[in-house]
């Protein structure tokens, strides 16, 4: 596998209060990685890291070995990292058709085959039945698909989901953890956030737990299966 995204030693703070003491992770090309922790551990912040959304101080982010810490946000985004936002920040006044193409853009390039509007509602039906609803009219779980989906039409080497099932029912959590799955499947390097331990490791390939900004644990999936009580230790689960 080839390194798609390298991320060394990073720090970073809110103000005066420091979050992020030297953290280290890297995705290779087709592969799902997990940040894993509990509430305020320092995941979401290295992800708002990774996207410029919050400046590192020390340390050093490359994509496609390309340095990109020192980037603005919407840079990083064109060179083909996808964002699947914690809350998930549809837009709640345009139709799911205006939300899937109001930020869509054509492949960094063509070794992928593009995500188009075609290929969104085949892989979510729903929201093809409600492409003309607006953004509020609908379920958190179809939200959360048109969220994916937004990013999808991005057509991101790298897709990222903060808290990918957060707050929904259970039912949607498996459809959502399907299609991620399927992502997978067809390639989508993916760096997922979320709290559900026993789904991601049916499909993730590597694991990161963050506790009180440091990577305090890292291996392969078959790693943390073989070792629960890291996972109780770090995550109360």
């Amino acid at each position: 596998m080839s390194r798609l995204l390298s991320v060394q030693d990073i720090q970073a703070s809110y103000g005066h209060a420091q979050a992020l003491f030297g953290v280290s992770f890297d995705v290779d090309a087709g592969e799902v990685v997990t940040l894993l922790g509990r509430n305020g551990m320092g995941r979401s912040t290295a992800i708002k890291c990774l996207f410029g959304l919050l400046p590192v101080s020390a340390g050093s982010i490359a994509f496609r070995d390309q340095p990109v810490h020192a980037l603005p946000s919407y840079s990083i985004a064109r060179l083909g990292l996808g964002l699947v936002p914690e809350g998930r920040q549809v837009f709640p006044n345009l139709s799911v058709e205006e939300n899937l193409v109001a930020t869509a853009r054509a492949p960094v390039d063509a070794v992928i085959e593009p995500w188009t509007l075609k290929r969104i509602y085949g892989f979510f039906p729903r929201l093809e039945e409600r492409k003309s609803n607006l953004g509020s009219q609908l379920s958190g779980g179809e939200q959360q698909m048109l969220a994916i989906g937004r990013a999808l039409m991005t057509n991101p080497r790298l897709l990222v989901l903060d808290e990918a099932t957060e707050g929904l029912a259970p039912i949607v959590r498996a459809e959502i953890w399907q299609a991620l799955t399927a992502l997978k499947k067809e390639g989508v390097s993916q760096i997922v956030v979320d709290k559900n331990v026993s789904a991601l490791t049916t499909f993730s390939d590597r694991h990161y737990i963050l506790e009180k900004g440091r990577v305090v644990w890292s291996g392969t999936n078959a790693d943390l299966k073989q070792n629960p009580d890291i996972v109780h230790q770090y995550m109360g689960v």
